[in-house]
């Protein structure tokens, strides 16, 4: 099943000279046209996700520095295990947004990762 295969976002990052939706460039006569929006929010979207799965794992880091420094103080184990159950909170809700966006993508779209691929100019 194509659901669990791309974890990874699909939208990746592009040059403004690309084509996008079937066109040469997004930019005409040295102006950028609305196609480039598409561009710009695929480019935001991968760059929010890659930023995400980082605080994350510092995250991750950081509490396990805690728990391993804490030398048995109860308020030290405290704030290490209040610092890795939200980044457990975090990286559950990053994947299950991922999963409810995969999900629809398959229901109703087709399930060809079109849901991550912004299509200004075309119908996906």
């Amino acid at each position: 099943m194509k659901l669990f295969s791309n974890f990874v976002v699909n939208a990746q990052i592009q040059d403004w000279d690309t084509a996008t939706a079937g066109t040469s460039s997004c930019i005409v006569d040295g102006v950028p046209t609305l196609q480039c929006l598409e561009i710009v929010f695929g480019n935001i979207l991968f760059a929010a996700s890659a930023l995400i799965i980082l605080v994350l794992f510092i995250m991750l880091i950081i509490g396990g520095f805690y728990y391993l420094t804490s030398f048995g103080d109860p308020e030290k184990i405290k704030k290490a295990q209040g610092t890795l159950k939200f980044a457990i909170i975090g990286f559950i809700l990053f994947l299950c947004s991922y999963l409810i966006l995969s999900i629809i993508d398959v229901l109703f779209l087709g399930g060809e990762g079109s849901i991550f691929k912004l299509n200004l100019g075309s119908t996906p």
